[in-house]
């Protein structure tokens, strides 16, 4: 996906709120919203993905505040939130389809979308986009390709249902290889998020995308364990609306399931021109 002028507004707006995430004075927010600004003036028509745009900015926003992961706190809630619902509601998830529309919801934890709005009751936010079912649905397709996965996560909060689906996938006797963020990047989740979560003990192999704080995937910050995984993986499992913009603009890939919601108007529109706030599961060979 290429940039556009609702992307940039949107990133800039991220910085501010990174801003006040860290209590910065207003001095420091101006030196940040101007280098920021300034950076991605420089490289928004450079050869980059939109996320690597996006990484950029946001690495050098942290820099400038002099903080590694402004979003900690909110990553904590997430998770809780999450957890509190993963009891409540994992008895009634059944079949393939359930799993994956749980997990397209979480997605909905993303504080790197301006506009968007994270649920302050997540639990009847949950029950209420459970009934509404998912926008595009190939959960009959990505089924029977889910042998060796590669799955690729998204953000905290989320990851607490990721782990429901994986276990179901796990239960069919697939190969999971989970790959999370290698540095704080915004709310995704990390290591140590997998960690708390205990997920390196249900997986095959837990590992990052390498490349630091870079949100999406970068297939030249890949460690080897991950580029020899998608390699002979069946299938890949991305997560969120920055890996889809990362792995559409690829070539020679695995099959590619993509769950996600779409959060604003470009990915909506590049998705296949579906509202905004649809849930997708959607297969691309």
């Amino acid at each position: 996906m290429k940039i556009t002028g609702t992307c940039t507004d949107c990133l800039i707006s991220r910085v501010r709120l990174e801003c006040r995430l860290c209590n910065a004075t207003d001095a420091k927010t101006a030196e940040a919203v101007f280098e920021c600004t300034a950076l991605l003036e420089e490289i928004k028509n450079a050869p980059l993905s939109h996320p690597q745009i996006a990484s950029r900015i946001h690495r050098r926003a942290y820099e400038i505040l002099g903080t590694s992961d402004p979003f900690a706190k909110l990553k904590r809630e997430g998770n809780n939130q999450a957890i509190e619902v993963c009891k409540k509601v994992q008895g009634d998830l059944v079949t393939f389809r359930d799993f994956v529309l749980a997990a397209v919801i979480a997605n909905t934890f993303d504080y790197g979308v301006k506009g968007h709005t994270v649920a302050e009751d997540f639990s009847e936010f949950f029950e209420r986009e459970f009934e509404k079912g998912l926008t595009i649905d190939d959960t009959d397709a990505i089924l029977p390709l889910c042998t060796s996965v590669v799955y690729l996560s998204d953000n905290c909060g989320e990851i607490v249902l990721d782990r429901l689906l994986i276990k179901y996938l796990k239960s069919r006797g697939a190969h999971v290889t989970l790959a999370v963020k290698d540095a704080p990047a915004l709310n995704d989740a990390t290591l140590q998020d997998a960690w708390d979560l205990h997920l390196d003990f249900i997986v095959d192999c837990l590992t990052t995308t390498g490349g630091g704080a870079e949100i999406g995937i970068c297939m030249e910050n890949i460690p080897d364990d991950l580029r020899n995984a998608i390699k002979r993986c069946t299938i890949i499992i991305a997560k969120g609306m920055a890996n889809f913009e990362s792995l559409s603009e690829m070539e020679n890939l695995p099959p590619v399931a993509y769950l996600m919601a779409a959060k604003c108007g470009p990915v909506a529109e590049e998705a296949g021109g579906v509202p905004v706030g649809s849930k997708i599961a959607m297969l691309r060979k």
